[in-house]
């Protein structure tokens, strides 16, 4: 595996800032940038014009990591030149939210089986129910091949998300990478570093990413209950205490951040799915716990490179983090850095959601709140 990366920032244009000679046979490009600036065609021309014979991965975001440093408003690019590695990429439409299990199967479904290792998918970030998603991709896919990615973002304005594949990014688009072989090593993790506040209640009526009743009572009531004066910022203070998740019979909590709320039907709505029966508590933040989060993440990622540094990483960690560490954020990628080594690429963006397992083990899911990375190693021959 062969690794490049530019950037582009509004007062300086283009940067290089690794050289090495893969603009012809570089094979996927993940391009992360804000929405403002993906929206100017001429950067995805640009784009192509760099690297003119290569798979292009692009969408707008909520910030963009590049090494160590947190970006607003910029696209940062990362070519690859998979040496021992085939890649297939496809991509579809949604209109709306009802539509993301049928979307997530179909999609899923266009990748030949035969020798598919992983699937990275990067969504739209507010057409889609995340959780619906992410289980039709899983039911048309094998067991044994892994998924991870997220959804796009749009800084803290949530008006529109925007993803493309070979194409200029638009809204309502869903794109996926499928690797194929052996010779790959892939690694994840996801972990969110939030404190549980407040008693459990039950979710006593909900409809897929819709929760209308705590306990009998109006959800969203009982939620300004608890935010007090911070309710009247809503729904973006709700980015600040997200809904921990706990669904009978699963092991881990998901967490959940609301996208919207509506008054008159007191309800609020979430970025993946909130199962009547389960169990939600409220979520604040601990600023050393999300930055030690941030470094677990890392530690469980680079477990499959049995102490040697992956080649690449990509980091998709949530708006509502960034957010909440202000001019902290870049203390969870330096912790990121620390585990995996100065070797190791870094790259990705802040989301409206994450897509990953909690563990090799276990089955992919939507996480609100988590930094999730996924390594990727390409190995010798086999």
């Amino acid at each position: 595996m062969i690794i490049e990366q530019i950037s582009w920032r509004e007062k300086s244009g283009w940067s290089e800032l690794t050289e090495s000679g893969i603009k012809f046979k570089a094979n996927l490009v993940l391009a992360f940038g804000g929405r403002n600036a993906l929206e100017s065609k001429k950067h995805f021309d640009e784009i192509k014009s760099f690297y003119p014979n290569s798979n292009i991965l692009i969408c707008s975001t909520a910030g963009e990591i590049i090494g160590s440093e947190v970006l607003d408003d910029s696209i940062i690019v990362t070519a690859i030149y998979f040496e021992r590695t085939e890649l297939q990429v496809f991509s579809t439409d949604i209109a709306s939210l009802n539509m993301s299990y049928e979307s997530g199967k179909n999609l899923a479904g266009l990748f030949p089986k035969e020798r598919l290792s992983h699937i990275f998918v990067i969504s739209d970030g507010q057409l889609v129910n995340g959780s619906e998603l992410v289980r039709g991709m899983s039911d048309a896919l094998p067991p044994d091949v892994s998924m991870t990615g997220g959804l796009a973002g749009d800084g803290a304005r949530f008006q529109k998300t925007l993803v493309g594949l070979n194409d200029y990014p638009s809204e309502g688009k869903i794109a996926a990478v499928g690797f194929y072989g052996s010779n790959l090593k892939i690694g994840y993790g996801s972990i969110g570093g939030w404190d549980s506040f407040g008693p459990e209640r039950l979710i006593t009526r909900s409809e897929n990413n819709i929760l209308y009743e705590l306990d009998g009572q109006s959800a969203l009531g009982l939620y300004k209950n608890y935010l007090g004066e911070l309710a009247e910022g809503l729904p973006g203070n709700a980015l600040l205490f997200p809904l921990s998740i706990k669904v009978p019979d699963s092991i881990e909590p998901v967490v959940r951040t609301i996208l919207s709320i509506d008054e008159a039907n007191q309800s609020m709505t979430f970025a993946g799915d909130i199962p009547r029966g389960a169990l939600a508590r409220l979520m604040k933040a601990n600023f050393d716990r999300l930055i030690e989060g941030a470094s677990l993440a890392a530690v469980n990622s680079s477990l499959v490179n049995e102490g040697n540094s992956p080649d690449i990483a990509i980091l998709i960690s949530c708006i509502g983090r960034k957010i909440v560490l202000g001019q902290r954020i870049e203390e969870e990628v330096e912790g990121v850095r620390e585990v995996l080594g100065n070797k190791t690429i870094l790259l990705g963006f802040y989301s409206y959601g994450e897509i990953s397992p909690f563990s090799r083990s276990g089955k992919c899911q939507l996480h609100n709140q988590t930094m999730t990375i996924t390594t990727i190693t390409e190995g010798k021959e086999q």
